[in-house]
């Protein structure tokens, strides 16, 4: 059995509060890793339900990074962005 199939069946046991604390640690945890590897002027991408969009960061805030898309400046969650 994988890793990952062994996760889904602990969840399937969960509760709705339960499962709503793994998220709550799950985003945590992509806010966390994504903060170690990006750094001011790495490429990015900024990762949406449709499409993704390539950038640069400008500047890095406690739970935000101020990235240039396409010419503008937008404030970007973590976990929203992946590395180029």
């Amino acid at each position: 059995m994988t890793k990952l199939s062994k996760i889904n069946d602990q969840l399937m046991g969960l509760s709705l509060t339960e499962l709503n604390q793994v998220l709550d640690m799950v985003y945590d945890v992509k806010t966390l890793k994504a903060k170690s590897v990006l750094t001011v002027g790495a490429n990015v991408f900024v990762v949406q339900k449709t499409k993704k969009t390539p950038g640069v960061i400008e500047k890095i805030n406690k739970t935000k990074a101020l990235v240039k898309m396409r010419g503008t400046l937008y404030n970007v969650p973590f976990s929203m962005l992946e590395a180029a």
